[in-house]
């Protein structure tokens, strides 16, 4: 499976849409080897194993940025029913995205030995993309502490530099006048 299917394939299909990491409909569908329309259906016959923090709805807002990223919608066809109007080509469903836990529950209603194989990739890419971000998190907290080390040695260290400057001065002396004084 895993030369069917590299984990980076699936990590690119995974998006941050209102603060959850999540997978499209669309995208699932070509995972699975199924059409949309069939992934839909038993995810309908069964929403009550999907509550929204399993999976939700996007509105035309959040897909017409994901929209643009597909080459072209007549690429999806067979993945997106189309419609004609006046302007052109549009959706004419908006698609489902699911987060991990969707994911998950959709091998439970999904019941094939493909399914099984394509739940377990991705399971593997959502940890192994969060093991990234906490290795980022863990690099910028550590990158914060040492800018501020920085920082103070920066100021310790210029008063090291002036009072190295201030002993290689020459001592001031008072001057004699050479000569005979008058006062």
């Amino acid at each position: 499976m895993k030369e069917l299917m590299p984990q980076e394939v699936v990590g690119n299909r995974i998006y941050l849409i209102r603060g959850h990491k999540v997978m499209l409909d669309i995208d699932l569908a070509k995972l699975y080897r199924v059409p949309t329309k069939r992934l839909k259906e038993q995810v309908n016959r069964n929403i009550k194993r999907f509550p929204e923090d399993f999976m939700f709805e996007l509105t035309w807002e959040e897909w017409q940025p994901l929209r643009s990223q597909f080459a072209t919608l007549n690429n999806n066809a067979e993945h997106v029913k189309i419609t004609e109007s006046r302007r052109g080509k549009h959706a004419k469903y908006l698609p489902y995205v699911f987060t991990e836990q969707g994911v998950s529950m959709l091998s439970s209603v999904l019941n094939s030995e493909m399914a099984i194989q394509v739940n377990i990739a991705i399971m593997r890419a959502f940890v192994k993309l969060r093991q990234i971000l906490s290795t980022h998190k863990e690099l910028a907290h550590k990158l914060g502490e040492l800018e501020r080390k920085i920082e103070k040695h920066d100021v310790e260290v210029q008063y090291i530099f002036n009072a190295i400057r201030q002993l290689m001065a020459p001592p001031e002396l008072p001057k004699r006048r050479i000569g005979f004084h008058h006062d």
